[in-house]
């Protein structure tokens, strides 16, 4: 065999370890799942730079579906070509998928959830503590300029005032770069590469439309497929707006699901890692076992590998134009100022008491201090947990604690 199919080989059982590794350790939702990305690809394995990494997170928050599934296929494609795009999405997903799949069968079958409070206790300041790193990190290529810190600020204002996060991501962009063309004098703005954008998202919303009618008809696998495949390709922003689109839908609208049930499914993408829309798996099992959990999240991800796909290509030429880098560097600007605002919203259920933000602190310190790889702290951020609510201290700590 040629040395390129062995080095072709060699990069591709690279990126399947790396997300396996990842989809079975990645707690705490997008921003930590992404936090942790950086960490492998950027400053351990250095398969791109913190700028190209940049890019790809603001061309990821430009389409719609999960935003850390499609950064893993993303580096994927960018580091072993289309295998590499399947094979990273896939071993991201698949351990989420098959531990979801367990807790849906014990629900199924003993009608409630394993307890994973002693889990989430431990692991939740861990979580943190990454994502504050990894905005320490990239805040340095990001905000390189004093226009891009003070769109930063103005999209944290934004943000908290409630405003659509696409709206944010898109006029910062444009904002930076109509700013960029009447500094050097050029009429030409961000327009110019708009028309390589809007093909992607206005096949996401034909393909809401075909959802929409189909996930209209009684129960099936392939009415349930449509319904998914329409959230994957019309969902931007958190797990919180799955919430939002699956209530609608499936409680008020259709009556597949009770609302006791999608609390449930909720908390299941909630208590494991890898990807939150592996919700769908558990949702897919509840309503047809297997076949439903197998049919559900194929459909909600298969939207992620298209969209990655067709826009890939793109961020590279992007990034030579003028006027279409300078968008991009509004995008990520944005994107990271977003970032801290999550990690914001996580600390109010993060740091619930005194031993929590001790595990936070000692976290940050470890990460910021001596780099230490995330993956051991987020092993002993459970074990704390599950030691300490086993001993019921959390519960004690709590009733003593100042943040109560």
């Amino acid at each position: 065999m040629s040395k390129q199919g062995n080095s072709s080989r060699t990069r591709l059982s690279e990126v399947a370890c790396l997300f396996l590794k990842l989809g079975i350790t990645a707690f705490g939702g997008p921003a930590a799942h992404i936090a942790m990305m950086e960490d492998e690809v950027v400053r351990r394995r250095r398969w791109i730079t913190q700028e190209e990494f940049l890019d790809l997170l603001g061309a990821t928050n430009l389409i719609p579906g999960p935003n850390s599934t499609e950064m893993a296929i993303h580096i994927g494609h960018r580091q072993a070509g289309f295998a590499g795009l399947l094979v990273a999405g896939g071993f991201f997903i698949l351990p989420a998928a098959l531990i979801v799949g367990a807790l849906s069968w014990a629900y199924v079958s003993f009608g409630s959830l394993p307890q994973a409070e002693g889990v989430l206790y431990g692991v939740k300041p861990v979580v943190l503590a990454i994502v504050l790193q990894a905005i320490w990190r990239l805040a340095r290529s990001a905000l390189k300029t004093r226009l891009l810190w003070m769109m930063g600020a103005a999209t944290v204002l934004l943000s908290y005032l409630g405003v659509n996060e696409l709206a944010i991501l898109f006029g910062t962009g444009a904002v930076v770069a109509a700013s960029k063309s009447i500094i050097s004098g050029k009429s030409a703005g961000a327009a110019g590469f708009m028309p390589g954008i809007w093909p992607g998202i206005s096949a996401a919303t034909a393909t809401a439309t075909v959802g929409t009618a189909a996930a209209a008809a009684p129960f099936g696998l392939w009415p349930m497929f449509l319904f998914f495949v329409k959230i994957g390709s019309v969902l931007f922003g958190s797990g919180y707006v799955l919430l939002v689109f699956l209530r609608a839908d499936l409680v008020d609208r259709l009556h597949w699901l009770t609302e006791g049930q999608l609390l449930d499914a909720v908390a299941i993408g909630q208590i494991t890692p890898g990807p939150v829309f592996t919700t769908a798996t558990f949702i897919g099992y509840v309503l047809s076992g297997i076949p439903g959990a197998l049919v559900a999240t194929a459909g909600i991800f298969l939207p992620a590998f298209f969209f990655v796909a067709v826009s890939g290509p793109l961020v590279p030429r992007l990034r030579r134009s003028p006027a279409a880098g300078a968008f991009l560097d509004g995008v990520n600007a944005a994107s990271l100022a977003l970032m801290a605002v999550v990690m914001v919203q996580l600390a109010h259920t993060a740091m619930v008491d005194y031993a929590t933000i001790a595990i936070g602190v000692a976290a940050a310190a470890l990460l910021l201090r001596y780099n230490l790889n995330s993956t051991w702290l987020i092993l002993g951020g459970t074990i704390a947990g599950m030691l300490i609510h086993i001993t019921n201290l959390d519960d004690w700590l709590k009733s003593v604690s100042f943040l109560k």
